[in-house]
Protein backbone atom coordinates (compact mmCIF):
# COMPACT_ATOMS: atom_id res chain seq x y z
CA UNK A 1 0.00 0.00 0.00
CA UNK A 2 1.32 3.42 -1.02
CA UNK A 3 -0.49 6.54 0.12
CA UNK A 4 0.21 10.24 -0.27
CA UNK A 5 -1.13 13.39 1.36
CA UNK A 6 -0.64 16.44 -0.87
CA UNK A 7 -1.38 19.84 0.65
CA UNK A 8 -1.55 23.19 -1.11
CA UNK A 9 -2.64 26.43 0.57
CA UNK A 10 -3.10 29.76 -1.25
CA UNK A 11 -5.82 31.26 0.94
CA UNK A 12 -4.16 33.19 3.76
CA UNK A 13 -5.71 36.25 5.40
CA UNK A 14 -2.45 38.10 5.02
CA UNK A 15 0.12 37.44 2.30
CA UNK A 16 -1.99 35.10 0.13
CA UNK A 17 -0.11 32.88 -2.28
CA UNK A 18 -0.81 32.18 -5.95
CA UNK A 19 0.63 28.81 -6.94
CA UNK A 20 0.36 26.34 -4.05
CA UNK A 21 -2.98 24.83 -5.03
CA UNK A 22 -1.71 24.51 -8.58
CA UNK A 23 1.42 22.81 -7.19
CA UNK A 24 -0.69 20.30 -5.28
CA UNK A 25 -2.85 19.48 -8.31
CA UNK A 26 0.19 18.97 -10.56
CA UNK A 27 1.91 16.73 -8.03
CA UNK A 28 -1.21 14.63 -7.44
CA UNK A 29 -1.56 14.09 -11.18
CA UNK A 30 1.99 12.80 -11.68
CA UNK A 31 2.24 10.89 -8.40
CA UNK A 32 -1.00 8.93 -8.64
CA UNK A 33 0.15 6.82 -11.60
CA UNK A 34 3.36 5.48 -13.11
CA UNK A 35 4.37 6.44 -16.65
CA UNK A 36 2.47 3.45 -18.10
CA UNK A 37 -0.72 4.41 -16.22
CA UNK A 38 -0.34 1.75 -13.51
CA UNK A 39 -1.59 2.90 -10.12
CA UNK A 40 1.12 4.34 -7.89
CA UNK A 41 0.09 6.34 -4.83
CA UNK A 42 -3.43 6.55 -3.44
CA UNK A 43 -3.46 10.33 -3.12
CA UNK A 44 -5.48 12.54 -0.79
CA UNK A 45 -5.55 16.13 -2.01
CA UNK A 46 -6.06 18.85 0.61
CA UNK A 47 -6.19 22.41 -0.75
CA UNK A 48 -7.34 25.85 0.34
CA UNK A 49 -9.39 26.95 -1.52
CA UNK A 50 -11.83 25.24 -1.67
CA UNK A 51 -11.40 23.79 1.82
CA UNK A 52 -10.79 25.75 5.00
CA UNK A 53 -7.65 24.07 6.32
CA UNK A 54 -7.44 24.80 10.03
CA UNK A 55 -4.61 23.74 12.32
CA UNK A 56 -6.77 20.87 13.54
CA UNK A 57 -7.64 19.65 10.04
CA UNK A 58 -3.99 19.74 8.93
CA UNK A 59 -2.78 17.98 12.08
CA UNK A 60 -5.44 15.27 11.76
CA UNK A 61 -4.69 14.66 8.07
CA UNK A 62 -0.96 14.28 8.69
CA UNK A 63 -1.59 12.03 11.69
CA UNK A 64 -3.87 9.78 9.59
CA UNK A 65 -1.22 9.53 6.88
CA UNK A 66 1.33 8.11 9.31
CA UNK A 67 -1.02 6.23 11.66
CA UNK A 68 -1.37 2.87 9.90
CA UNK A 69 1.23 0.59 8.36
CA UNK A 70 2.00 0.92 4.67
CA UNK A 71 4.83 0.34 2.23
CA UNK A 72 5.34 4.07 1.62
CA UNK A 73 3.79 7.30 2.89
CA UNK A 74 4.44 10.53 0.95
CA UNK A 75 3.74 13.94 2.52
CA UNK A 76 3.97 17.15 0.49
CA UNK A 77 3.20 20.68 1.68
CA UNK A 78 3.08 23.84 -0.43
CA UNK A 79 2.24 26.99 1.48
CA UNK A 80 3.64 29.41 4.02
CA UNK A 81 6.26 28.31 6.51
CA UNK A 82 7.77 30.19 9.41
CA UNK A 83 10.32 29.73 12.17
CA UNK A 84 10.68 30.81 15.78
CA UNK A 85 12.78 29.94 18.78
CA UNK A 86 10.65 26.80 19.12
CA UNK A 87 11.39 25.58 15.58
CA UNK A 88 9.64 25.61 12.21
CA UNK A 89 5.90 25.60 11.45
CA UNK A 90 3.63 24.84 8.51
CA UNK A 91 1.33 27.85 8.53
CA UNK A 92 -2.46 27.42 8.21
CA UNK A 93 -5.06 30.03 7.14
CA UNK A 94 -6.36 30.32 10.73
CA UNK A 95 -2.93 31.33 12.02
CA UNK A 96 -2.85 33.48 15.14
CA UNK A 97 0.00 35.06 17.05
CA UNK A 98 1.86 32.33 19.00
CA UNK A 99 -0.25 29.65 17.27
CA UNK A 100 0.56 29.86 13.57
CA UNK A 101 0.05 26.29 12.43
CA UNK A 102 1.44 22.79 12.87
CA UNK A 103 4.91 22.39 14.31
CA UNK A 104 7.53 20.68 12.16
CA UNK A 105 8.81 19.04 15.33
CA UNK A 106 5.36 17.55 15.93
CA UNK A 107 5.23 16.21 12.36
CA UNK A 108 8.73 14.78 12.82
CA UNK A 109 7.50 12.94 15.90
CA UNK A 110 4.55 11.49 13.98
CA UNK A 111 6.88 10.29 11.20
CA UNK A 112 9.45 8.84 13.59
CA UNK A 113 6.80 6.92 15.53
CA UNK A 114 4.94 5.69 12.43
CA UNK A 115 4.67 1.97 11.54
CA UNK A 116 5.01 2.92 7.83
CA UNK A 117 8.08 1.20 6.34
CA UNK A 118 9.30 4.19 4.27
CA UNK A 119 8.33 7.84 4.64
CA UNK A 120 9.14 10.55 2.10
CA UNK A 121 8.43 14.19 2.93
CA UNK A 122 8.79 17.20 0.62
CA UNK A 123 8.21 20.74 1.85
CA UNK A 124 7.87 23.77 -0.42
CA UNK A 125 7.67 26.61 2.06
CA UNK A 126 9.90 29.26 3.54
CA UNK A 127 12.22 28.05 6.33
CA UNK A 128 11.43 24.43 5.44
CA UNK A 129 15.02 23.43 6.22
CA UNK A 130 14.09 23.63 9.91
CA UNK A 131 12.28 20.30 9.53
CA UNK A 132 14.07 17.51 11.35
CA UNK A 133 15.93 19.84 13.70
CA UNK A 134 14.91 19.69 17.36
CA UNK A 135 15.55 23.14 18.90
CA UNK A 136 15.66 21.76 22.43
CA UNK A 137 18.84 19.88 21.53
CA UNK A 138 20.57 23.19 20.67
CA UNK A 139 22.21 21.86 17.52
CA UNK A 140 21.55 21.64 13.81
CA UNK A 141 21.56 17.84 13.55
CA UNK A 142 18.48 16.18 12.11
CA UNK A 143 16.95 13.38 14.16
CA UNK A 144 15.21 11.01 11.75
CA UNK A 145 14.02 7.47 12.40
CA UNK A 146 15.15 4.76 10.00
CA UNK A 147 13.16 4.85 6.78
CA UNK A 148 12.46 8.61 6.85
CA UNK A 149 13.66 10.93 4.07
CA UNK A 150 13.00 14.66 3.74
CA UNK A 151 13.71 17.11 0.93
CA UNK A 152 13.07 20.76 1.71
CA UNK A 153 12.85 23.67 -0.71
CA UNK A 154 15.25 25.86 1.25
CA UNK A 155 17.43 26.12 4.31
CA UNK A 156 15.98 27.10 7.68
CA UNK A 157 16.86 30.76 7.19
CA UNK A 158 15.77 31.06 3.54
CA UNK A 159 12.59 31.90 1.69
CA UNK A 160 11.16 29.72 -1.08
CA UNK A 161 10.48 31.16 -4.51
CA UNK A 162 7.23 31.19 -6.49
CA UNK A 163 7.47 31.68 -10.25
CA UNK A 164 5.38 30.89 -13.29
CA UNK A 165 2.25 30.13 -11.28
CA UNK A 166 3.85 27.69 -8.86
CA UNK A 167 6.66 27.06 -6.44
CA UNK A 168 10.07 26.66 -8.05
CA UNK A 169 10.83 23.66 -5.85
CA UNK A 170 7.58 21.84 -6.64
CA UNK A 171 8.03 22.52 -10.36
CA UNK A 172 11.41 20.80 -10.18
CA UNK A 173 9.94 18.01 -8.04
CA UNK A 174 7.25 17.31 -10.65
CA UNK A 175 9.83 17.38 -13.47
CA UNK A 176 12.00 14.92 -11.52
CA UNK A 177 9.07 12.55 -11.00
CA UNK A 178 8.08 12.77 -14.67
CA UNK A 179 11.47 11.38 -15.61
CA UNK A 180 14.10 14.05 -15.12
CA UNK A 181 15.51 12.12 -12.16
CA UNK A 182 14.94 8.63 -13.57
CA UNK A 183 17.62 6.00 -13.71
CA UNK A 184 18.35 3.76 -16.70
CA UNK A 185 15.30 1.59 -15.93
CA UNK A 186 13.05 4.56 -15.13
CA UNK A 187 13.31 4.32 -11.36
CA UNK A 188 12.85 7.65 -9.54
CA UNK A 189 14.19 7.68 -5.98
CA UNK A 190 14.57 10.29 -3.27
CA UNK A 191 18.28 10.59 -4.01
CA UNK A 192 17.61 11.10 -7.71
CA UNK A 193 14.99 13.76 -6.98
CA UNK A 194 17.35 15.68 -4.74
CA UNK A 195 20.18 15.50 -7.29
CA UNK A 196 17.85 16.85 -9.98
CA UNK A 197 16.63 19.74 -7.81
CA UNK A 198 20.11 20.49 -6.49
CA UNK A 199 21.64 20.66 -9.98
CA UNK A 200 18.89 22.97 -11.21
CA UNK A 201 19.47 25.57 -8.48
CA UNK A 202 22.59 27.71 -8.55
CA UNK A 203 24.86 28.87 -5.75
CA UNK A 204 22.89 32.11 -5.38
CA UNK A 205 19.42 30.48 -5.40
CA UNK A 206 17.46 28.96 -2.55
CA UNK A 207 19.31 25.84 -1.47
CA UNK A 208 17.37 22.61 -0.97
CA UNK A 209 18.25 20.24 1.84
CA UNK A 210 18.17 16.44 1.81
CA UNK A 211 17.90 14.61 5.12
CA UNK A 212 17.62 10.84 5.15
CA UNK A 213 18.08 7.79 7.35
CA UNK A 214 17.60 4.83 5.03
CA UNK A 215 19.42 1.63 4.15
CA UNK A 216 18.04 1.57 0.61
CA UNK A 217 16.30 3.93 -1.79
CA UNK A 218 12.83 2.81 -2.83
CA UNK A 219 11.15 3.76 -6.08
CA UNK A 220 8.93 6.79 -5.64
CA UNK A 221 7.67 6.51 -9.22
CA UNK A 222 8.40 4.57 -12.39
CA UNK A 223 9.13 6.90 -15.31
CA UNK A 224 9.75 5.75 -18.86
CA UNK A 225 12.92 3.59 -18.92
CA UNK A 226 15.87 4.73 -21.01
CA UNK A 227 16.30 1.17 -22.30
CA UNK A 228 14.31 -2.05 -22.27
CA UNK A 229 15.19 -4.43 -19.44
CA UNK A 230 15.52 -7.32 -21.89
CA UNK A 231 18.21 -5.48 -23.84
CA UNK A 232 20.02 -4.45 -20.68
CA UNK A 233 20.14 -8.06 -19.50
CA UNK A 234 22.02 -9.01 -22.71
CA UNK A 235 25.07 -6.94 -21.72
CA UNK A 236 26.92 -9.99 -20.45
CA UNK A 237 26.19 -11.90 -23.65
CA UNK A 238 27.47 -9.08 -25.86
CA UNK A 239 30.48 -8.32 -23.67
CA UNK A 240 31.69 -11.54 -21.98
CA UNK A 241 34.17 -9.39 -20.05
CA UNK A 242 33.39 -5.78 -19.05
CA UNK A 243 36.72 -4.44 -20.32
CA UNK A 244 36.56 -6.35 -23.61
CA UNK A 245 35.95 -4.39 -26.83
CA UNK A 246 33.32 -5.55 -29.31
CA UNK A 247 34.50 -5.75 -32.92
CA UNK A 248 32.10 -4.24 -35.45
CA UNK A 249 32.05 -4.47 -39.23
CA UNK A 250 29.96 -3.35 -42.22
CA UNK A 251 27.88 -6.55 -42.00
CA UNK A 252 26.22 -5.15 -38.84
CA UNK A 253 24.77 -2.19 -40.74
CA UNK A 254 21.33 -2.91 -42.33
CA UNK A 255 22.24 -0.96 -45.47
CA UNK A 256 24.96 -3.43 -46.40
CA UNK A 257 24.24 -6.59 -48.40
CA UNK A 258 24.11 -9.50 -47.96
CA UNK A 259 21.96 -9.01 -44.88
CA UNK A 260 22.71 -10.79 -41.62
CA UNK A 261 19.55 -10.46 -39.54
CA UNK A 262 21.20 -11.62 -36.28
CA UNK A 263 24.02 -9.09 -36.55
CA UNK A 264 21.65 -6.33 -37.62
CA UNK A 265 19.45 -6.97 -34.55
CA UNK A 266 22.52 -7.00 -32.32
CA UNK A 267 23.66 -3.71 -33.83
CA UNK A 268 20.24 -2.15 -33.17
CA UNK A 269 20.56 -3.18 -29.52
CA UNK A 270 24.08 -1.72 -29.36
CA UNK A 271 22.73 1.58 -30.71
CA UNK A 272 20.03 1.59 -28.01
CA UNK A 273 22.70 0.91 -25.39
CA UNK A 274 24.69 3.80 -26.85
CA UNK A 275 21.70 6.15 -26.51
CA UNK A 276 21.37 5.07 -22.86
CA UNK A 277 25.02 5.97 -22.24
CA UNK A 278 26.15 2.38 -21.67
CA UNK A 279 28.16 1.79 -24.87
CA UNK A 280 30.44 4.06 -26.91
CA UNK A 281 32.18 3.65 -30.29
CA UNK A 282 35.99 3.74 -30.33
CA UNK A 283 37.61 6.20 -32.70
CA UNK A 284 34.32 7.38 -34.21
CA UNK A 285 31.57 9.70 -33.11
CA UNK A 286 28.71 7.51 -34.34
CA UNK A 287 28.07 3.78 -34.19
CA UNK A 288 27.27 3.77 -37.91
CA UNK A 289 30.77 4.95 -38.80
CA UNK A 290 32.31 2.53 -36.32
CA UNK A 291 30.57 -0.35 -38.10
CA UNK A 292 31.31 0.85 -41.63
CA UNK A 293 34.98 1.42 -40.78
CA UNK A 294 35.32 -1.87 -38.85
CA UNK A 295 36.05 -0.16 -35.56
CA UNK A 296 35.15 -1.42 -32.08
CA UNK A 297 32.74 -0.32 -29.38
CA UNK A 298 33.06 -0.74 -25.63
CA UNK A 299 31.20 -0.35 -22.38
CA UNK A 300 31.29 3.05 -20.71
CA UNK A 301 31.93 3.28 -16.97
CA UNK A 302 28.16 3.31 -16.47
CA UNK A 303 27.89 0.34 -18.79
CA UNK A 304 30.42 -1.61 -16.73
CA UNK A 305 28.41 -0.83 -13.61
CA UNK A 306 25.26 -2.28 -15.16
CA UNK A 307 27.27 -5.21 -16.58
CA UNK A 308 28.19 -6.12 -12.99
CA UNK A 309 24.53 -5.88 -11.92
CA UNK A 310 23.56 -8.23 -14.74
CA UNK A 311 26.47 -10.58 -13.97
CA UNK A 312 25.50 -10.73 -10.29
CA UNK A 313 21.83 -11.23 -11.23
CA UNK A 314 20.75 -8.09 -9.41
CA UNK A 315 18.65 -6.99 -12.38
Amino acid sequence: MRRALIIGIDEYRSAPLQGCVNDANRLEQVLSRHHDNRLNFDCELLTSPPKNITRGILRRAISNLFLHSAEVAFLHFSGHGTISGLGGYLVTPDAEEFDVGVSMTEILGMANDSPVAEIFITLDCCHSGAFGVVPQLSNEKAILAEGVSVITASRAGQESVEEGGGGLFTTLLVEALEGGAAGILGDVTAAGIYAYVDNALGAWDQRPLFKSNVSKFIRIRDAAPKIDLGILQKLEQIFPLPAEDFQLGPEYEPEVEPHDSDKELLFQNLIKLRHAGLVEPIGEEHMYHAAMNSKCCRLTNLGRYYWRLVHEKKI
